[in-house]
Formats: structure tokens, C-alpha cells, sequence
């Protein structure tokens, strides 16, 4: 059985369509001022017309009791002594009869005597008698005050309830007595007719608000399907298919503009072609020169080694120059060797052959390599290892040659203090972090380290005789894992980056066990990107950074 959504789900979708329609926005705005428009448009005609139609109830009125009240006048100047004379009582009811009689409108009349000592005159005695008694009492004080006065009001009617009456109320002087008159004058035919207008203008209203608002949905439809249209064919745009369009109809300003946006996907696409082929004849331009530069560096080695060998027997300028060509030797072919795996990157051919591998001994291999490097620049290592093993599913090559650049890194930039070495594992994540207490990095630098070919500083002798391209492959080789490699650095304060690897390929990452600003520094606000790690991270002029990964955002 299918449950109706919740409020507050109902309500959240409802926001929901509001951010994210245009024609959603502009059809409810549209409905909601006309409604108020037309409705106060309405209520104003309905207003003026009922108030025209009581006003002419009124001025009819008045004609009618101004011709009663000189009836009135005359009947009493008649009366020889109305204060003892039973005749202004007896004939009371028939001058009241007299002056309703053949009237169209179905008024009724009540007299009674203003002056409390003429009791002859009886109002119960009147054909009026239920409506006179409904008369409200500050009503009857104003007009027997002296003057003429008018009120609506609800009087109960026998068999019909309370029914709307407008009193007409007026003082009459003859001779020396004074009397008051009232006339009752019925507004049926006005409420019915006030009651037809009403009607009338909110089936008006009701349908204008409608078709306004219809009309401002194919207002709107016009404009926001093309718009539409666009943001689709922008989005596949994005995903890769360079060939989609939009279609032009017409000429108008939307034609005008769907001609517009093709141009503009014609010559972004024309650039990306020509852009991508720029790169594919690099990539292919470094793949065959490295390729090219095997064959003779290899018969290059050979006759360097056979050189090399027999070195002892040379001159020492002889000799020496032996050395520099092995040396430099060596950094060729690992500056080729380093082309060859940007290149396999580059082209997508680089493949992951991940194995649940122990990192303890990898580490502990790394270090050893660059000891000797590490001792003739007078660095020592600080190494953090858990004792038990640490398994994880990686590419044990490329981890290693990936620690390898970050440990070479340190030690060319220790500036003679120890390089710290730290392995951690925890919820399915591993992490390896390198710190050395150095220079640092300066502002914005931190951006640059993991681009190829570049350096921190430049006239500074390196160590490890690396290619400037150790980082850049360091960070293919972490995201082929689905790994980070980030870095941090603070001027004065040293430089430290962590490789953050699941222990399962294919795991998402969120955190990591370890931080990427090392615990040493003063806790302050952090200047510029840090990831939300699970555990806090301080630092202040600190610089954090890191390529972003698939599926992580920086």
C-alpha cells in the first residue's frame, strides 16, 4: 500500500522545483499577482457598485419620507387637542396604512410620540409593531434628539428570520407637539444584487487569473525549452560529444541565440581537435624520442661502463671525467625512463597490478636505497612504523617509486635535519607521510610542486640527481591506486607530504589516518585548501595542497 509523502518531504520537493525551474518561478509569481491584482481590482467594482446601488435605495428613501412626513404634518395641525383627544389614537393605524399603501418598494412604517405624556399613541397597536420594537435604542435617542437620521440592520422577520432593512428615521414638529416616523424599507433586491456582482466578478477574476496564468506558462514555455535545449546540449557537450547542436528556428533573439551557441560549440570543438592532436603528437613526439634515444644510449653505456672500468689506469683529469659520464649517464637514462612512464600515462596505457603487498618492508627498502645519498648530506631518518605488518592491495613498484621521489625529495631539501618517515593504517586506509624541517615551501608554491619539470628552487644542488618529473608520476601513480598525494608547507617550517592509499583497490577514500599538517606546528587558521579529514588539521600561513583526484573535489 503506497503511503502519501510526508509534509515535510512534500515541502522539501516543492523547494526543490523551486530552485530548479525557471517557468516553475515565473508561472507561480505570475498566479499570485493577478490574484492580488484582481482581486483588489474586484473587490473595489464590487464595492462602488453595491455602495451605487445603496445609494440609490437611500436617495429613494429620502423622496418617500419626506412626502410621509408632510402626510404626518397635516394629520396632526387636523387633531383639535391631540394630548386628551382619542381621535389622533383611533386613526393612528389608518394613517399608517395610508401612507404604505401601493408602494412598490414593501416599506412599512411605525409613528410614536417623541413627548413621553401623550400615551394615547400606542405603536404595538401598529401594522409594524415587530419591527419597531427591533428599532436599537441609541438609533431612536438620535432621531427623537431632533433631525434625520438613516441605518442598516438585520431585523427579524416573521417566518423569514433576520432579513436586511435600511431606517429611515425622521423628527416631525406640528403645532406643539412633536412625533417621530419611521420608515422600514427592505434591501432584498439589493443583496441579491450585490450577491449577483459578487458572483459575477469572481467567476471574472477566477478565469483572468487562469488564463494569465496559462498565458505566462507558454510565455515562459517559449523562452526556457530553448534555454533548456541549450543546458542539455552544453551538458553533452562536457561529457565528450563535441559533434551535438542545437536546433535554429526562426529569427528571432532565441534563434539568434541557438546560432550563437553553435558557433561557439563549432570553435570549441575545432580547438579541442586541435588541441588534442597537439598532445597526441607530443605524447607520440616523447614516446618515440625516448624509444629513439635507447639504441645509441645503449651502445653509449656500454662503451661508458668499459671505461669506467679501466679508470684507475687513466690520468685523474682522465679518470675523474669517467665518473661524470657514468653519473650523468645514469640521470639520462632515468630522465628517459621517466619520459617513458609520462607518456604511458598520458596516453592511458599505464596499467594497475595490484596485490595484497606488506608496505613495513617496502619502507624499510626505500630507506636503505637513499642512506648513503642521506648521509653524505648529513640527514638522518626518524622512521614511525607499526611492528606488525601493514597489507594492502597495491602496485608494489609503483608505491615504492613513489616513496622513493617523496624520501629523495626530503633529503635534497633537509637542510641537515632528520627526515621523518611515518606508516599508519586504520579503517581500511593506509597512509605514508614524509616530513623534512627545510626551507618550506613559500605562498603558492604549494600549488607547484607537483607540476613536471618544476623546482622550489632551481640553483639548489640536488642529492638524488632526480628528472623533475618524480612528483608528477608519484601523483599518476596515486590516482591509478585511487589514492591522494598532497602536500603541505610553511616557510621555515619545513614541507611534508602524505600518500593516502585503501587498503582494498577500488575503495572510496574519505579520510585518513594520518595528518597532512604535521602535529609540531602552532594550531592557527589554515590558508588555503584542506581536506576534511577525520581528524583536525591546524596550522596558520600554512600552505595545504594537493592534485584532485577522480571523483574528489579540491
Amino acid at each position: 500500500m503506497l503511503r502519501p509523502p510526508r509534509p515535510a518531504t512534500l515541502l522539501a520537493n516543492l523547494r526543490r522545483a523551486w530552485r530548479r525551474s525557471l517557468q516553475l518561478r515565473v508561472v507561480s509569481i505570475t498566479l499570485v499577482m493577478s490574484t492580488l491584482l484582481v482581486g483588489t481590482f474586484g473587490l473595489v467594482v464590487a464595492n462602488r457598485i453595491i455602495d451605487g446601488l445603496l445609494d440609490a435605495k437611500a436617495a429613494d428613501a429620502h423622496k418617500q419620507v419626506a412626502a410621509g412626513t408632510e402626510t404626518v404634518k397635516e394629520y396632526v395641525r387636523q387633531v383639535p387637542n391631540p394630548r386628551v383627544d382619542p381621535y389622533l389614537n383611533t386613526n393612528l393605524p389608518g394613517l399608517v396604512a395610508g401612507l404604505v399603501r401601493g408602494n412598490p418598494d414593501g416599506f412599512s412604517v411605525a409613528v410614536v410620540p417623541t413627548e413621553p405624556n401623550i400615551g394615547e399613541l400606542d405603536p404595538q397597536a401598529q401594522p409594524n409593531a415587530l419591527a419597531f420594537r427591533q428599532l436599537p435604542t441609541a438609533f431612536r435617542q438620535k432621531v427623537a434628539s431632533g433631525g434625520f437620521y438613516e441605518q442598516r440592520e438585520m431585523i427579524e422577520v416573521d417566518g423569514q428570520g433576520a432579513q436586511p432593512y435600511l431606517i429611515v428615521g425622521r423628527s416631525v414638529t406640528a403645532r406643539t407637539y412633536q412625533l417621530e416616523v419611521y420608515y422600514f424599507f427592505p434591501l432584498d433586491d439589493e443583496v441579491r444584487a450585490a450577491t449577483l456582482v459578487r458572483n459575477i466578478l469572481f467567476a471574472t477574476g477566477t478565469a483572468l487569473v487562469l488564463l494569465l496564468a496559462a498565458v505566462a506558462f507558454l510565455v515562459t514555455r517559449m523562452v526556457v525549452s530553448p534555454v533548456r535545449v541549450a543546458a542539455r546540449t552544453a551538458q553533452r557537450l562536457s561529457a565528450g560529444l563535441l559533434d551535438q547542436r542545437m536546433e535554429v528556428r526562426g529569427e528571432d533573439d532565441l534563434a539568434a541565440l541557438a546560432a550563437s551557441f553553435n558557433q561557439m560549440a563549432e570553435n570549441l570543438q575545432r580547438h579541442i581537435q586541435r588541441l588534442e592532436e597537439m598532445s597526441r603528437l607530443q605524447r607520440r613526439f616523447t614516446s618515440d624520442v625516448s624509444h629513439e634515444l635507447r639504441t645509441p644510449l645503449t651502445t653509449v653505456r656500454m662503451a661508458a661502463d668499459l671505461i669506467f672500468t679501466e679508470r684507475d689506469g687513466f690520468d685523474a683529469p682522465v679518470a675523474r671525467s669517467a665518473e661524470l659520464l657514468q653519473a650523468e649517464l645514469d640521470r639520462f637514462e632515468r630522465l628517459l625512463t621517466d619520459l617513458l612512464e609520462i607518456s604511458r600515462f598520458d596516453a592511458g596505457f599505464a596499467v594497475l597490478d595490484a596485490e595484497p603487498t606488506d608496505l613495513v618492508p617496502i619502507v624499510h627498502r626505500v630507506v636503505d636505497q637513499l642512506r648513503g645519498v642521506a648521509e653524505r648530506a648529513s640527514v638522518d631518518f626518524d622512521l614511525v612504523i607499526p611492528d606488525e605488518p601493514v597489507i594492502a592491495e597495491i602496485d608494489p613498484r609503483r608505491v615504492e617509486r613513489v616513496l622513493r621521489n617523496l624520501v629523495g625529495n626530503a633529503v635534497d631539501h633537509g637542510e641537515r635535519q632528520p627526515v621523518e618517515v611515518r606508516l599508519a593504517v586504520a579503517d581500511g586506509v593506509v597512509a605514508l607521510t614524509v616530513r623534512d624541517h627545510g626551507v618550506g615551501l613559500k605562498p603558492g608554491e604549494e600549488k607547484l610542486v607537483f607540476n613536471r619539470f618544476w623546482r622550489a628552487d632551481p640553483s639548489r644542488a640536488r642529492q638524488t640527481g632526480g628528472s623533475g618529473l618524480g612528483l608528477s608520476i608519484s601523483v599518476e601513480d596515486a590516482r591509478l591506486h585511487g589514492g591522494w598525494l598532497e602536500a603541505w608547507g610553511a616557510p621555515g617550517k619545513g614541507a611534508q607530504f602524505r600518500l593516502t592509499l585503501p587498503t582494498r583497490a577500488g575503495e572510496h577514500l574519505t579520510s585518513s589516518p594520518l595528518r597532512l599538517v604535521p602535529e609540531d606546528v602552532d594550531a592557527r587558521p589554515v590558508v588555503g585548501h584542506q581536506r576534511d579529514d577525520a581528524v583536525a588539521e591546524p596550522g596558520a600561513d600554512l600552505l595545504v595542497a594537493g592534485p584532485a583526484h577522480p571523483g574528489e573535489t579540491r
